[in-house]
């Protein structure tokens, strides 16, 4: 049986592909901050202010090409 030292020692905390370059996007553009999980069929991208996050549900298109992904994205407001 392994320790949970193990476990954890082997796993991969490195931020996805997808992740950086959603964040670098986003920074380049807009200077905000923002959190991206990186799921199996989706990308939920959060962030502060309505406004903001649906000025980024309008770039969609050019984030998906950023992140060189199909995945759906989806948008949450903190």
């Amino acid at each position: 049986m392994q320790s949970l030292f193990d476990i954890l020692g082997n796993k991969d905390y490195d931020l996805p592909d997808e992740a950086s370059a959603i964040k670098k996007y986003i920074r380049d553009e807009f200077h905000q901050e923002v959190e991206v999980m990186v799921r199996e069929k989706d990308i939920v991208i959060t962030g502060r202010g309505a406004a903001f996050i649906n000025t980024l549900r309008l770039r969609t298109p050019a984030l998906k090409r950023a992140a060189n992904t199909t995945k759906r994205l989806s948008f949450r407001i903190i």
